[in-house]
């Protein structure tokens, strides 16, 4: 049985261990994180999910509280149409963490940016050419477009002198999908230099609907791989969603795939953004502790812990504050699950909303813990310590883990001293 060392991603003129690590926001996915993997000579993702935000809390500037400022008289408003994001201040804060992150790089690896269509931000092409173009001109290696088809974002960013030298990859979890991209794409005359297929056990938001267990990763790579061929498109493919080995990833790579993306094993890596107490839920969660629900405001089913703090909460809508999947007429579904249940609890001091969630609000402060299929095991990764609690990995362990192991082994780490 070969190892994940036996084999080698190819992109373009760079050749790198065939690991990826996903793209998980908000801030989840750390410049810290991403770094270490291009240290290690792999793919990182930071992603740019609510990056104004990441931009107050790392770089010190006051994006989220000069908005509020401009739209606070729109708070009691139902309609949220005039709630813009100033498209200077995306620009900035992008550039400084992307900035930021690619000054600190080393290693022979990248560092790419997870863009989600999904983040509509009450202007859906023009939030997202910004971000794009934002993070090319700041230097990132390279732009994985996420949660969504993207059929016109080549578009956007054709124009840019970049558009052809960085490595533009795309997330799909079908052959159709991946058919619709590249027909949609094909008049820019630049296909992708990857594509992310992930299947149904992945974190977060699913490229599926509740009828997700029916779906195999294996299945869909294959058929992925096989449209390719007969297409005669030479594009790497790489497989994500429930690859918890490294006996598991070098199995999609002896079968063909290019590299893997994981992402699970590092939500509780030293340097992953969920605070050490979410981590610790992540040690701790059972296989029946997680689901896949319809909350998210997306439309999107969403893998998570069911005993998240935002499930079920009626926070009031923040939108003049955040906003970020405000759709392209000011809406959001969670702000009609809201406003239907202060009119039906007119005395409630505070209402639940069971069918929705404020996603923005909530996922700003980790109170949504979006999580892969196996999950459950993590636990088993590490080593339990005297008070109860989980020792946490750093991203080497895990990365080289991934890198070295075979026959279904996992390596646990030194046992901390005292």
């Amino acid at each position: 049985m070969k190892r994940v060392d036996d084999f080698r991603l190819r992109l373009g003129k760079h050749e790198l261990v065939p690991i990826m690590i996903g793209g998980m926001g908000v801030d989840i996915s750390t410049a810290d994180l991403a770094l270490e993997a291009a240290r290690l000579g792999g793919v990182g993702h930071i992603s740019d999910a609510m990056i104004n935000t990441v931009s107050d809390r790392r770089y010190e500037t006051k994006h989220v509280k000069e908005k509020l400022a401009l739209y606070k008289y729109n708070v009691l408003n139902e309609d949220k149409s005039s709630v813009k994001f100033n498209l200077g201040r995306l620009e900035e804060a992008t550039r400084l963490h992307v900035e930021a992150t690619m000054a600190r790089k080393q290693g022979s690896g990248m560092v790419f940016i997870n863009c989600m269509e999904k983040l509509t931000m009450n202007a859906p092409r023009e939030t997202l050419k910004v971000r794009m173009s934002a993070a090319l001109d700041a230097g990132i290696d390279g732009i994985t477009l996420a949660a969504g088809l993207h059929l016109g974002s080549f578009g956007l960013i054709e124009d840019h002198p970049r558009f052809r030298d960085a490595k533009l990859g795309i997330i799909v979890s079908s052959v159709r999908a991946l058919q619709l991209f590249l027909k949609k794409s094909a008049r820019t005359n630049r296909l992708p230099d990857f594509i992310v297929v992930e299947g149904p056990l992945a974190g977060g938001h699913l490229g599926f609907g509740m009828d997700w267990a029916q779906y195999d990763l294996a299945t869909i790579v294959a058929e992925v791989m096989q449209f390719l061929k007969t297409e005669q498109l030479d594009i790497p493919v790489i497989p994500a969603g429930g690859i918890f080995t490294g006996t598991d990833a070098a199995q999609f790579l002896e079968a063909g795939a290019a590299a893997v993306q994981v992402a699970t094993r590092f939500t509780v890596a030293s340097e992953c953004g969920l605070p050490d107490e979410a981590k610790q839920e992540y040690f701790k969660a059972s296989e029946d502790d997680i689901e896949v629900n319809q909350i998210s405001p997306t439309g999107y089913p969403m893998r998570m812990i069911k005993s998240s703090p935002g499930i079920g909460d009626g926070i009031r809508p923040n939108c003049e504050a955040y906003g970020y999947l405000l759709d392209a007429n000011g809406k959001c579904a969670y702000i009609s699950s809201y406003n239907r249940e202060v009119a039906l609890h007119p005395e409630a001091r505070k209402v639940k909303v069971m069918d929705k969630t404020c996603l923005c609000t909530h996922m700003r402060n980790f109170e949504i813990w979006t999580c892969g299929q196996l999950t459950y095991r993590l636990k088993d990764t590490t080593n339990k310590l005297g008070d109860g609690s989980y020792q946490m990995l750093s991203a080497e362990h895990i990365f080289k883990d991934y890198q070295f192991s075979t026959e279904q082994k996992i390596a646990l780490p030194e046992i901390l001293q005292g």
